[in-house]
Formats: structure tokens, sequence, C-alpha cells
């Protein structure tokens, strides 16, 4: 920073749901924002919802001390979507024309937007308006487009995988057909990922459509060979009736009906997503948060920091915003589990 020259002020905000890794992501862009660039730090409550009411706080290198570990958000989070019916009344200034002024009243040279793909498109609006954004992905789905990994997936994938080596020992017991319905949304990543790494029989995602003739058919198929029980990993995100619920109660009734096998579901759901990171998760959210702050300094506007190929680089908002990064249908993993007979229902 050249000599007399104001010190570049940043806004940081966390929005949609919460997940292992965000302390450690605001520590990132905090703390190396702070401590290499001599930058002022502002965090903004609650997501977009912060911006609208121009409710925040001064963060310093001594408030981001002790957060690395720590699950939830320290800035509080929300699901505003601020272009959603933005002009519903005209009276009313509308919320992000609220942002884009509260963002110039605050002096910001930057927003740094930690979120999953809604708030990722958000931030691309924002940046159409004229804002300057750097965003960051976060989401136990994992499903960002254009980063290989999200933070909060690993922490995710340990937490189910943990969920699912326990019902092992109770459906070896009983001689039962569990069924765990596992988060993910419209993806299907972390039942994949948790289903291979908690040894699952038979793994449903969304990306794969599955026939019930053929779940039953391997259920019963294992039955006879005196296997005494089967872990059926169902992702959220699957295709069920629309009279239906859950996935995870519909699969069970029906596993149940069509074989005669005693079978019970088990909806792991929130659990999922808190809790302390992993350490994976730690260090990719600390290595993205560090980028974003480089990026700022470099006047990297409206991109998205990334990991891609075990590189952290980052991509433009523009390609990101309105994509989901879903399972392919040639994934690798899929193959392998396919011929270590997990059967994934077609």
């Amino acid at each position: 920073m050249g000599k007399g020259k104001k010190p570049q002020r940043i806004g940081i905000l966390t929005a949609g749901g919460d997940c292992p890794g965000i302390n450690a992501a605001i520590r990132g862009v905090g703390k190396t924002a702070i401590v290499k660039y001599g930058m002022e730090v502002i965090g903004i409550s609650d997501g977009f919802t912060g911006l609208i009411n121009k409710e925040y706080v001064q963060l310093t290198e001594s408030s981001l001390s002790g957060i690395l570990t720590l699950g939830g958000t320290i800035l509080g989070t929300s699901r505003e979507k601020p272009f959603k019916n933005n002009n519903k009344n005209k009276k009313e200034i509308s919320k992000s024309a609220l942002i884009t002024e509260h963002y110039e009243q605050l002096g910001l040279d930057c927003l740094v937007c930690i979120g999953g793909n809604g708030t990722l498109k958000t931030a691309y609006m924002l940046a159409e308006e004229g804002l300057n954004v750097v965003g960051i992905p976060k989401t136990i789905d994992n499903d960002v487009w254009g980063t290989d990994v999200t933070f909060g997936f690993d922490s995710a994938v340990n937490i189910a995988t943990e969920a699912i080596d326990r019902l092992h020992s109770t459906a070896n017991s009983h001689k039962r057909i569990m069924v765990i319905e596992i988060m993910g949304h419209n993806a299907g990543w972390l039942a994949l990922y948790s289903g291979i790494a908690g040894g699952g029989d038979v793994i449903l995602i969304p990306e794969i459509p599955y026939d019930e003739n053929v779940i039953k058919d391997y259920l019963l198929k294992r039955a006879k060979e005196n296997k005494p029980y089967s872990i059926v990993v169902v992702a959220e995100g699957i295709k069920i009736p629309s009279k239906e619920k859950s996935p995870g109660s519909y699969l069970a009734r029906r596993i149940n009906e069509m074989t005669g096998l005693e079978t019970r579901e088990t909806v792991l759901g929130y659990i999922q997503r808190g809790g302390s990171p992993s350490p994976m998760d730690r260090i990719l959210a600390s290595r993205f948060g560090a980028t974003a702050a480089n990026m700022i300094a470099d006047r990297e506007y409206g991109r998205m920091v990334a990991q891609k190929n075990c590189e952290i680089t980052s991509v433009p908002l523009k390609e990101v915003a309105g994509k989901t990064r879903m399972v392919e249908k040639n994934n690798s993993l899929v193959k392998r589990a396919l011929e270590m007979g997990t059967c994934f229902g077609n």
C-alpha cells in the first residue's frame, strides 16, 4: 500500500444454510486482509438481511481468534433473496437498491459472499448492479458449479458415514434392512460418498433413475445368499410419488411390502450440517478465505474462489450463477462401486 493511500475496506457476509467451516473461511479472509494488507474488515450480520438493514460489526484480528474450530457462523445467516419480488411495491425502495446504498454508505471496496448456489447467484446479480463482489463456495451438498469441492462437504461425509457405520451393528443384530436418508438437496454427492465410505449395499441418488423391482430383486438375492442384513442409502432428492413426503420412509415401506423383510428407516437430517469442521474443511475454508483476500488486493472482482485439480483458483461468478453441479453419468466412483457389487437401482 502506497504512502497516504487509504486501506481497502471490505465486508463479509454468510448466507443460506449453515455448514461446518464457515468460521474458518471468515477467519481466512479477515486475518489475511488485516495482517497482510492492513485492510478494514466489516462483518455483515445475518446474510443479505444485514446489508438491507445496515447491521454489521467491525472485525479485528482479536475477534477472529479462536473461531477456526467453531461450527455455525459468528456472523449469523439468513435465506434472504433480495432480488426476489424486487419491484413488488414501486413506492418502496427495492432490497437490492438498499444493499447498494448501504454498501456505498459503509464505504466498502468489496463484498465477500460466503454461501451456496443461491448466495452465489445473488452475488453475481449484485456484481451486475456494479458492486465489487468475491464469492466463496460453501455447502454440504457439494453442488456448486465451477469448483471440484466445497468446504462443509467433507465434514458432512464424515458425519453421515459414522451414522451408517452405527446402523450396520443394529441391522446385523436384528437381521433387518436399514434405510438411511441423507441430505444433499437435488445432488447425490453426499449420499454417494458416505454410502460408499459406509459400505452401503444400495445407494440411490437423484442423477441415476431407479427401478423398485431392481432393488427388490437385489435385496432378496442377498437374503437368499445368507447375507443377514442390508444397508440402503437414499439421497433426499430422489424422485418419489408426489403424495409422499420422505424418500426414506417411502422406500422403507415399499421394500417391506415387496420383500416381506423387516425394514426400518432413519432420517439423519440437520445433524449433518452441525458441529466442528473436519481438519480437511478447516484447511480448505482457510485457503479459500485467504485467496479471497488476495483477490481483493489484486482487484479481481466478480469471481468465485474455487478448487480445480487440487489447485486453488477462481472462476467468473457469471459462469457459476444459476447452475448446479450434479454427479456425472460416467462418474468413476459410481463405476468402481458397481464393480464391487453396489446396487444403484438401475
